[in-house]
């Protein structure tokens, strides 16, 4: 993860975009996209805050797992 960056959320939401489009795609994987596509950070600070959750959850299982 790097910087906030809104032209990356574009073009992820493209790259998402474009999968959705395939007319093929089996109807699970399509919620799955959807789901992703709705989830893309639209602001600095919720990409921030999301950020920081992974990384905190990140360091809490391995101090979990270092611990037992």
């Amino acid at each position: 993860m790097g910087p906030w960056s809104e032209e990356r959320q574009y073009q992820r939401a493209q790259a998402i975009a474009r999968v959705l489009e395939q007319p093929d795609l089996d109807d699970d994987m399509r919620r799955i996209w959807e789901n992703h596509l709705r989830g893309l950070s639209r602001s600095e600070a919720q990409y921030n805050a999301r950020v920081r959750q992974i990384y905190t959850e990140m360091r809490n299982r391995h101090t979990r797992s270092w611990m037992t």
